[in-house]
């Protein structure tokens, strides 16, 4: 980051440290306590901690896919999220996505700037079991993990700083919108009955859409070419995304309760029928079963089950990963014939996962698993929740890929996205960050 970029980001952070003196953030009273419990805040405590673990196991994730002159690049893009999405969830994100509603599409910025008073607020209406500060900072991993996932779609020829810009511009007038209106109690799309357990609306489809309008944005590489450098990373990084997706999961349940121990069967099932899944179809159409597609296919179905987890029975969560595996490897290959340069295949796998999972909990949801499902599923013959979905799609779609388009305009307009040619041919490594794998 050259001293003219950086003058701003630095002032920002200045502007933070005065900010804190203003709002120190002591307690100026005492929240709620009566309804606490001691195991729901273990639980939750540990389901935070495994969410953050993910944003590192997609680094690596990530980061084993590209040549070997992008690793290091690459799986910064995703870490580096973790220390700037927090400082922006401290100061304004968490309020925008969790404040009082405007309209059911936003929140309102004071609620919970800076975070001042939070540890002695009432806790959150979903999670009455849980102190407030911690129901946000389990969300606050929700937010840094939706921005990251899109770096695999411009991966090998983004500029870092102008990269910094975008997902700060992403997960204030994408994300947090996108999560008040599923996950407040007063937005709009949970207004209008959508069901997201854990966030393919909110998380995979945004980041998936987002993906794809970027990779058209940023066009081609000079060399749209894929050669993994570090498999093993990427077995790594699928290791840890599964461990941390139980908290991802069944943290949603927002307590240690039968619906966690659904969630996480859920979870596991899905994943695993897809894993395998993706081998056999791969087999199928005359390819060698590989650790890549395993890898691919486990994801694919973590991503799939995420919005239905604790809305669906096991034996459905099974159907759930074989369909989406099936489907998102199809586009896989339909993606490769066409002159998208989606870099690591974000959108068929995320993007498309996410949409799957969405209409699928519209046909699996059923009251029996969780007393929140007030419309049973389309294979349950009722269909107003798979309309829902299928509206609420439509609707997310087309305001993910308009918002992003500006989004990307204006980051454009401000700091240039694309690396230079020389720049690209040497190595992001090298020309952004001055590194390299020894």
């Amino acid at each position: 980051m050259t001293k003219r970029f950086a003058i701003v980001p630095f002032a920002l952070l200045a502007l933070v440290v005065v900010l804190s003196l203003i709002f120190p953030g002591l307690p100026d009273g005492m929240a709620s306590v009566e309804n606490l419990e001691g195991g729901d805040i273990a639980w939750m405590l540990v389901s935070t901690a495994l969410v953050l673990i993910m944003t590192p196991g997609l680094a690596y994730f990530y980061g084993g896919m590209v040549r070997r002159k992008n690793v290091l690049s690459t799986m910064l893009q995703t870490f580096i999220a973790m220390a700037l999405i927090t400082i922006l969830w401290v100061v304004v994100g968490f309020s925008m996505a969790f404040g009082e509603s405007f309209g059911g599409v936003i929140g309102n910025p004071s609620t919970f700037f800076m975070l001042d008073g939070i540890l002695s607020q009432d806790p959150w209406v979903a999670a009455p079991t849980i102190p407030l500060v911690l129901f946000a900072m389990f969300q606050l991993k929700f937010a840094i993990i939706t921005p990251a996932l899109i770096t695999g779609a411009f991966a090998e020829r983004i500029q870092f700083t102008a990269y910094l810009l975008f997902i700060c511009l992403f997960s204030l007038f994408i994300y947090t919108p996108l999560a008040h209106a599923t996950w407040h109690p007063d937005g709009l799309l949970a207004s209008f009955g959508v069901l997201d357990f854990a966030g393919g609306t909110v998380v995979h489809m945004s980041a998936g859409w987002a993906a794809l309008v970027s990779a058209l944005y940023l066009k081609r590489r000079n060399e749209p070419v894929h050669k993994p450098s570090h498999i093993s990373y990427v077995i790594l990084g699928t290791g840890l995304l599964w461990f941390g997706w139980f908290g991802f999961n069944a943290g949603s349940a927002f307590g240690a309760n039968s619906l966690a121990a659904t969630a996480l069967a859920t979870t596991t099932c899905a994943s695993a029928a897809a894993a395998f899944t993706w081998i056999i179809f791969d087999a199928v159409r005359g390819k060698k079963p590989s650790a890549m597609g395993t890898c691919i296919g486990a994801v694919v179905g973590l991503v799939a089950i995420t919005p239905a987890a604790g809305f669906v029975s096991i034996t459905h969560s099974l159907t759930i990963g074989i369909v989406t595996a099936v489907v998102s490897n199809i586009m896989v290959e339909i993606r490769t014939r066409t002159g998208i340069d989606d870099t690591l295949d974000v959108f068929p796998c995320h993007g498309v996962g996410g949409m799957m999972g969405m209409l699928l909990t519209g046909v699996f949801a059923h009251e029996s698993i969780n007393s929140a499902v007030v419309t049973n599923g389309l294979v349950f013959g009722e269909t107003g929740l798979f309309i829902s979905h299928l509206v609420a799609l439509i609707v997310v779609s087309i305001f993910v890929i308009v918002g992003t388009w500006i989004l990307l305009k204006i980051t454009d307009l401000i700091i240039p996205l694309r690396v230079t040619h020389e720049e690209e041919e040497e190595g992001l490594d090298i020309s952004q960050h001055g590194e390299s794998l020894a």
